[in-house]
């Protein structure tokens, strides 16, 4: 199936670019949730004004990225998560609690979405993880998970 993504889907492509999926994947997921349209013959017009925002878009971001990367690598980022013996948590820290307190101590809003966690994080203690603020540039950010 040929569709057209209308945003950013990792590990498939950005906006504007033309793909190829599977029937399911495209019918059941990408389209319903507005991550992609059908591929028409009529679609150039609308690749074309995808790209052309994109790219003006990413002019304008890209400074603004670089000024969010060095707020969220100034200092680092504590995250309380409830902790047993040993200092194993119950569970895993999300991507949505680091968001979260990323925009308490920089004051800046992160999409969930943009944090690229290696593995799940599970214990106490220091660990990095990658925050991708634009296509050029990607922040490595210092967590320290603590019991809270």
């Amino acid at each position: 199936m040929k569709l057209i993504l209308t945003q950013e889907v990792s590990g498939l492509g950005a906006a504007g670019d033309v793909i190829e999926v599977r029937d399911g994947y495209g019918r059941n997921y990408l389209v319903p949730r507005g991550f992609a349209i059908q591929w028409t013959r009529g679609g150039e017009k609308t690749i074309e004004s995808i790209k052309a925002a994109r790219s003006s878009r990413a002019l304008r971001d890209q400074d603004h990225a670089a000024e969010v990367k060095a707020k969220l690598e100034a200092a680092p980022v504590n995250v309380a998560v409830r902790a047993g013996e040993g200092g194993r948590l119950f569970g895993a820290v999300t991507a949505a609690e680091i968001a979260g307190a990323l925009a308490e101590t920089s004051g800046e809003s992160v999409d969930k979405r943009t944090i690229v966690l290696g593995n799940p994080i599970k214990s106490l203690g220091a660990h990095e993880v990658s925050v991708k603020l634009h296509d050029e540039v990607s922040a490595t950010v210092a967590l320290n998970v603590v019991s809270g």
